[in-house]
């Protein structure tokens, strides 16, 4: 389907420096396919809330597929990160509980979109666009791993008992990510998610040594 909003330049043209501060079009970028996703945030959507040309998007960033691989890492490094540095502190379970509310916070901030631009991105989409809903799994997939290590490493310390599931327990946190995404997207509150939360942290609780 020949759709000019949609229509993506095969390759980065060459050209004159951006007359626009890079940051600050990147992260309108990122609230729309926050607000719309991928498949819903058009051409002509995208650089209304840039305020640039299609011509200077292609050239900037080279394709919409490309602007949403850079607007991931905005919202991963300006909202979502759970850091090295988190995941290295003592008391884990503690930590992932601290995560847990402060997502619960900002995906009812109506500063914001409501949900998760990750935790919810891309879950159906058309063929085509089949290599972004890959990335973005794996995203996802990432996070969890990072999750599970922690867990093993907690559970080999003794911080966590002996019956402690590190691979189900990171995939049960992951879930509650994603579960507080559709939940907001559906108008919850955040009074509503973070008594999810606290359901979360007394099953994470029962896991402690």
């Amino acid at each position: 389907m020949n759709d000019v909003k949609n229509r993506e330049a095969p390759a980065r043209r060459r050209g004159r420096p951006p007359a626009f501060d890079r940051a600050d079009v990147l992260a309108k970028a990122g609230e729309t396919f926050w607000r719309l996703g991928y498949e819903g945030a058009s051409i002509m959507d995208l650089t209304a809330a840039m305020g640039i040309t299609p011509q200077s998007l292609y050239a900037a960033f080279g394709s919409k597929a490309d602007l949403y691989r850079e607007a991931l890492g905005w919202y991963g490094t300006a909202f979502a990160t759970l850091t090295d540095d988190m995941l290295a502190a003592p008391g884990v379970l503690g930590t992932l509980t601290a995560w847990l509310e402060a997502q619960a916070a900002l995906f009812t901030d109506a500063s914001y979109p409501p949900g998760c631009m990750i935790s919810t991105a891309v879950l159906g989409c058309a063929v085509e666009n089949d290599p972004v809903s890959r990335m973005v799994s794996a995203m996802r997939e990432a996070t969890i791993a990072r999750i599970r290590e922690r867990l093993e490493r907690a559970k080999a310390e003794r911080e966590l008992s002996s019956a402690a599931d590190p691979a189900a327990l990171a995939r049960f946190v992951g879930a509650i990510i994603q579960g507080m995404s559709v939940q907001a997207r559906d108008g919850a509150g955040r009074a509503e998610l973070l008594a999810m939360v606290g359901i979360a942290n007394e099953e994470l609780a029962r896991q402690r040594a």
